[in-house]
């Protein structure tokens, strides 16, 4: 990916101000994408021809805008609902992690019941609203907490896009994701290859439900994965 943290953060940061400050911080340092697996929906990302694209850390308003890329796992579970409408269809769902939340929005096309948008970072929340806004979707509900650990019962489907990016998180996100998958949930995870993934031993408890080439400009920022797959628990 071009734009990366290192260094020294930006002393200001959008997670202080309002949210219409958020807003409208997110409408100026994004352009609307639709240069990805999901053309149908329209996404607030920073792209080359954003400022932030080559800007230093201190120039930016965000302090990690990790919402404002669309990650390889993420866009191949949001293409796998569009394709797969049946399985949330009517269904209660989460999507943890959810980033720009186009797995989610993906969700509320395919008529799910109800979905529940979780990142810890606020400005990706308010970047959700943004493009359920853009696409004439509904948003539900949005939750700020750490839900690992938590227990299930409150959601059929559980959408993870791209979140084994760590070795020690993946570990705790897998941990719990298994937990939810013996209570009855249906975990859709999605992932481009990562080493994390790869080399955990939950991986043999995975069956691979489709496979996804990612667009050139995807490739371009993501350090050449060339495809996504999309996992669940047998």
């Amino acid at each position: 990916m071009g734009y990366r943290y290192c260094g020294a953060r930006p002393t200001l940061t959008t997670q202080s101000h309002p949210p219409q400050i958020v807003k409208e911080q997110i409408l100026a340092e994004t352009e609307l994408s639709h240069k990805h697996l999901t053309p149908e929906l329209k996404l607030h990302l920073i792209t080359p021809t954003c400022r932030l694209w080559t800007s230093p850390p201190p120039h930016s308003p965000f302090l990690d805008p990790f919402w404002a890329f669309y990650w390889p796992g993420g866009q191949a579970v949001s293409r796998f609902i569009l394709d797969n409408a049946h399985l949330v269809k009517g269904k209660r769902v989460l999507d943890f992690g959810c980033g720009c939340g186009a797995s989610g929005l993906a969700a509320k096309t395919s008529t799910a019941k109800h979905v529940t948008f979780n990142d810890i970072d606020k400005v990706a929340l308010e970047a959700v609203l943004l493009n359920g806004y853009q696409n004439n979707i509904v948003v539900d509900s949005l939750l700020s907490s750490n839900l690992i650990g938590s227990p299930s019962g409150q959601y059929d489907v559980v959408l993870v896009g791209d979140m084994l990016y760590d070795t020690e998180f993946a570990h705790q996100v897998l941990c719990w994701l298994q937990n939810l998958h013996e209570s009855g949930s249906l975990v859709i995870i999605g992932d481009p290859g990562r080493f994390a993934l790869e080399s955990h031993p939950l991986k043999k408890l995975l069956m691979c439900l489709g496979k996804y080439e990612l667009t050139e400009a995807t490739i371009l920022e993501n350090r050449g994965y060339t495809q996504a797959f999309v996992w669940t628990f047998r």
